[in-house]
Protein backbone atom coordinates (compact mmCIF):
# COMPACT_ATOMS: atom_id res chain seq x y z
CA UNK A 1 0.00 0.00 0.00
CA UNK A 2 1.67 3.17 -1.19
CA UNK A 3 1.50 5.76 1.58
CA UNK A 4 0.29 9.07 1.30
CA UNK A 5 2.97 12.25 2.33
CA UNK A 6 0.86 14.99 2.02
CA UNK A 7 2.18 18.63 2.59
CA UNK A 8 1.34 22.45 1.77
CA UNK A 9 0.54 22.84 -1.36
CA UNK A 10 2.73 26.00 -1.70
CA UNK A 11 6.42 25.83 -1.15
CA UNK A 12 7.39 29.22 1.43
CA UNK A 13 9.46 31.72 -0.62
CA UNK A 14 13.03 31.77 0.31
CA UNK A 15 13.56 27.84 0.14
CA UNK A 16 16.53 27.10 -1.36
CA UNK A 17 16.48 24.52 -3.97
CA UNK A 18 19.24 22.21 -4.91
CA UNK A 19 21.05 18.79 -4.97
CA UNK A 20 22.00 16.86 -1.73
CA UNK A 21 25.83 18.78 -0.19
CA UNK A 22 28.15 16.88 1.43
CA UNK A 23 30.80 18.05 4.08
CA UNK A 24 33.43 15.37 4.56
CA UNK A 25 34.56 15.34 7.90
CA UNK A 26 38.32 16.35 9.19
CA UNK A 27 38.92 12.30 9.04
CA UNK A 28 40.63 9.67 11.36
CA UNK A 29 43.05 11.32 13.74
CA UNK A 30 45.59 8.21 14.86
CA UNK A 31 48.17 8.08 17.84
CA UNK A 32 48.24 9.58 20.87
CA UNK A 33 50.65 12.78 20.93
CA UNK A 34 50.46 12.33 17.08
CA UNK A 35 47.44 11.34 15.54
CA UNK A 36 44.84 10.78 18.90
CA UNK A 37 41.00 9.59 17.67
CA UNK A 38 38.85 12.20 18.44
CA UNK A 39 35.36 11.25 18.98
CA UNK A 40 32.76 8.51 16.48
CA UNK A 41 34.04 9.04 12.82
CA UNK A 42 29.93 8.71 12.50
CA UNK A 43 29.44 11.46 15.07
CA UNK A 44 31.55 14.22 13.70
CA UNK A 45 30.04 13.68 10.09
CA UNK A 46 26.32 13.66 10.90
CA UNK A 47 27.05 16.70 13.26
CA UNK A 48 28.32 18.48 10.22
CA UNK A 49 25.84 17.73 8.07
CA UNK A 50 23.07 18.62 10.00
CA UNK A 51 23.78 22.22 9.45
CA UNK A 52 23.53 22.23 5.40
CA UNK A 53 20.76 23.37 3.49
CA UNK A 54 17.39 21.24 3.04
CA UNK A 55 17.19 19.14 0.10
CA UNK A 56 15.14 18.86 -2.79
CA UNK A 57 14.43 16.59 -5.59
CA UNK A 58 13.96 17.04 -8.83
CA UNK A 59 11.62 13.84 -10.36
CA UNK A 60 10.20 14.92 -13.35
CA UNK A 61 9.99 11.59 -15.63
CA UNK A 62 8.72 11.15 -18.81
CA UNK A 63 4.90 10.55 -18.95
CA UNK A 64 4.27 10.89 -15.47
CA UNK A 65 2.13 13.54 -13.91
CA UNK A 66 3.72 16.73 -12.09
CA UNK A 67 5.11 16.06 -8.62
CA UNK A 68 3.32 18.02 -6.04
CA UNK A 69 3.98 16.42 -2.41
CA UNK A 70 6.75 17.14 -0.32
CA UNK A 71 8.62 14.75 1.95
CA UNK A 72 11.30 14.78 4.99
CA UNK A 73 14.05 12.96 5.48
CA UNK A 74 16.70 12.72 8.84
CA UNK A 75 19.88 12.00 7.10
CA UNK A 76 21.85 11.27 10.22
CA UNK A 77 19.65 8.68 11.11
CA UNK A 78 20.14 7.19 7.78
CA UNK A 79 23.96 6.92 8.17
CA UNK A 80 23.57 5.36 11.86
CA UNK A 81 21.79 3.05 10.49
CA UNK A 82 22.83 2.10 6.90
CA UNK A 83 24.35 -1.31 7.61
CA UNK A 84 26.44 -1.18 4.79
CA UNK A 85 28.35 2.17 5.86
CA UNK A 86 28.54 0.77 9.55
CA UNK A 87 30.33 -2.31 8.32
CA UNK A 88 32.60 -0.35 6.28
CA UNK A 89 33.08 2.22 9.32
CA UNK A 90 33.61 -0.86 12.06
CA UNK A 91 36.65 -2.14 9.35
CA UNK A 92 38.29 0.97 9.03
CA UNK A 93 37.93 1.76 12.54
CA UNK A 94 39.65 -1.89 13.66
CA UNK A 95 42.16 -0.63 10.57
CA UNK A 96 42.92 2.35 12.58
CA UNK A 97 43.66 1.13 16.24
CA UNK A 98 46.02 -1.69 14.73
CA UNK A 99 48.00 1.02 12.55
CA UNK A 100 48.09 2.87 16.37
CA UNK A 101 49.41 -0.20 17.79
CA UNK A 102 52.13 -0.10 15.08
CA UNK A 103 53.12 2.89 15.56
CA UNK A 104 52.86 2.76 19.13
CA UNK A 105 55.61 -0.47 18.90
CA UNK A 106 57.90 2.25 17.01
CA UNK A 107 57.74 5.34 19.34
CA UNK A 108 58.41 2.31 22.20
CA UNK A 109 61.65 1.12 20.21
CA UNK A 110 62.60 4.62 19.27
CA UNK A 111 62.48 5.49 23.14
CA UNK A 112 64.60 2.49 24.52
CA UNK A 113 67.43 3.53 21.79
CA UNK A 114 66.82 7.38 23.69
CA UNK A 115 67.80 5.41 27.20
CA UNK A 116 70.41 3.60 25.20
CA UNK A 117 71.89 7.16 24.33
CA UNK A 118 72.33 7.98 27.79
CA UNK A 119 74.48 5.40 28.63
CA UNK A 120 77.24 6.84 26.67
CA UNK A 121 79.47 10.15 26.57
CA UNK A 122 78.39 12.65 24.27
CA UNK A 123 81.09 13.12 21.51
CA UNK A 124 82.28 9.25 21.27
CA UNK A 125 81.92 7.40 18.23
CA UNK A 126 79.14 5.12 19.99
CA UNK A 127 77.51 8.00 21.05
CA UNK A 128 77.24 9.64 17.38
CA UNK A 129 76.25 6.35 16.09
CA UNK A 130 73.58 5.54 18.23
CA UNK A 131 72.10 9.62 18.37
CA UNK A 132 71.80 9.19 13.90
CA UNK A 133 69.96 5.98 14.67
CA UNK A 134 67.56 7.70 16.87
CA UNK A 135 67.37 10.48 14.63
CA UNK A 136 66.37 8.68 11.48
CA UNK A 137 63.92 6.44 13.15
CA UNK A 138 62.30 9.71 14.88
CA UNK A 139 61.88 11.24 11.30
CA UNK A 140 60.64 7.92 9.79
CA UNK A 141 58.02 7.66 12.57
CA UNK A 142 56.85 11.16 11.91
CA UNK A 143 56.20 10.83 8.40
CA UNK A 144 54.97 7.22 8.54
CA UNK A 145 52.40 8.63 11.13
CA UNK A 146 50.64 11.80 8.45
CA UNK A 147 51.04 9.66 5.62
CA UNK A 148 49.06 6.69 7.84
CA UNK A 149 46.48 9.77 8.47
CA UNK A 150 45.84 11.10 5.46
CA UNK A 151 45.58 7.63 4.29
CA UNK A 152 42.79 6.97 6.37
CA UNK A 153 41.42 10.46 5.95
CA UNK A 154 41.07 9.92 2.43
CA UNK A 155 39.49 6.30 2.46
CA UNK A 156 37.07 7.54 5.12
CA UNK A 157 36.08 10.78 2.50
CA UNK A 158 35.63 8.06 -0.02
CA UNK A 159 32.84 6.22 1.74
CA UNK A 160 31.06 8.85 2.94
CA UNK A 161 30.97 10.04 -0.85
CA UNK A 162 29.80 6.55 -2.06
CA UNK A 163 27.44 6.13 0.52
CA UNK A 164 25.96 9.45 0.09
CA UNK A 165 25.65 9.22 -3.32
CA UNK A 166 23.31 5.85 -2.59
CA UNK A 167 21.21 8.20 -0.35
CA UNK A 168 20.82 10.36 -3.04
CA UNK A 169 19.55 8.10 -5.52
CA UNK A 170 17.50 6.03 -3.06
CA UNK A 171 15.75 9.17 -2.33
CA UNK A 172 15.30 10.26 -6.29
CA UNK A 173 13.90 6.83 -7.31
CA UNK A 174 11.43 7.07 -4.29
CA UNK A 175 10.84 10.76 -4.71
CA UNK A 176 9.54 9.94 -8.44
CA UNK A 177 7.51 6.88 -7.30
CA UNK A 178 5.31 8.40 -5.33
CA UNK A 179 4.87 11.77 -6.67
CA UNK A 180 7.12 14.09 -4.45
CA UNK A 181 8.47 17.69 -5.59
CA UNK A 182 10.63 18.39 -2.41
CA UNK A 183 12.60 16.51 0.42
CA UNK A 184 13.88 18.36 3.02
CA UNK A 185 16.51 17.72 5.34
CA UNK A 186 15.20 17.72 9.32
CA UNK A 187 17.27 16.21 12.10
CA UNK A 188 14.95 14.05 13.96
CA UNK A 189 16.75 12.93 17.43
CA UNK A 190 15.25 14.47 20.57
CA UNK A 191 16.90 17.69 22.49
CA UNK A 192 18.16 17.03 25.42
CA UNK A 193 17.68 19.80 27.57
CA UNK A 194 20.63 19.81 29.67
CA UNK A 195 22.78 20.14 26.69
CA UNK A 196 23.10 23.62 25.33
CA UNK A 197 24.64 22.92 22.42
CA UNK A 198 21.89 20.60 21.41
CA UNK A 199 19.70 22.84 22.30
CA UNK A 200 20.81 25.74 20.31
CA UNK A 201 20.81 23.24 17.44
CA UNK A 202 17.29 22.57 18.03
CA UNK A 203 15.71 26.13 18.08
CA UNK A 204 17.92 26.91 14.75
CA UNK A 205 16.29 23.67 12.81
CA UNK A 206 15.05 25.07 9.28
CA UNK A 207 11.60 22.70 10.11
CA UNK A 208 9.53 23.66 13.56
CA UNK A 209 6.48 21.19 12.60
CA UNK A 210 6.10 18.09 10.39
CA UNK A 211 3.23 15.47 9.89
CA UNK A 212 5.32 12.47 10.70
CA UNK A 213 3.48 10.94 7.52
CA UNK A 214 5.49 12.91 5.16
CA UNK A 215 9.13 10.82 6.91
CA UNK A 216 10.17 9.16 4.10
CA UNK A 217 13.25 8.02 5.70
CA UNK A 218 12.23 4.74 6.93
CA UNK A 219 11.59 3.68 3.50
CA UNK A 220 14.71 5.26 2.66
CA UNK A 221 16.68 3.50 5.06
CA UNK A 222 14.88 -0.13 3.62
CA UNK A 223 15.94 0.51 0.20
CA UNK A 224 19.68 0.91 0.85
CA UNK A 225 19.78 -1.47 3.08
CA UNK A 226 17.54 -3.82 1.25
CA UNK A 227 20.33 -3.27 -1.44
CA UNK A 228 18.01 -1.80 -4.07
CA UNK A 229 20.18 0.82 -4.46
CA UNK A 230 23.99 0.74 -4.85
CA UNK A 231 26.38 3.16 -6.35
CA UNK A 232 29.28 1.98 -9.32
CA UNK A 233 32.65 2.41 -7.78
CA UNK A 234 33.44 6.51 -8.63
CA UNK A 235 30.17 7.44 -9.11
CA UNK A 236 28.96 11.23 -8.89
CA UNK A 237 26.43 12.17 -6.58
CA UNK A 238 23.19 13.06 -8.07
CA UNK A 239 23.14 16.60 -9.70
CA UNK A 240 20.31 19.45 -9.89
Amino acid sequence: IVRRYLFSRTCRKGVRLGGFLVTITQGVHLVKRHLAIHGSLIGLFVGMIMSLPINTVQAQGAGRPPATHQAVIDVGYIFKNHARFKSMMDKMRDEVMAAENGLKAERDRINGLVEQLKGFNPGTPEYKKLEAEVAKAQGEFNVNGQLQKKDFMDREAAVYHEVFGEIQQAVTKFSQDHGIAVVHRFEGDAVDSGNREQVLRGITKPLVYYDKTIDITPDVLRMLNAGSVASAPGQQPVSR
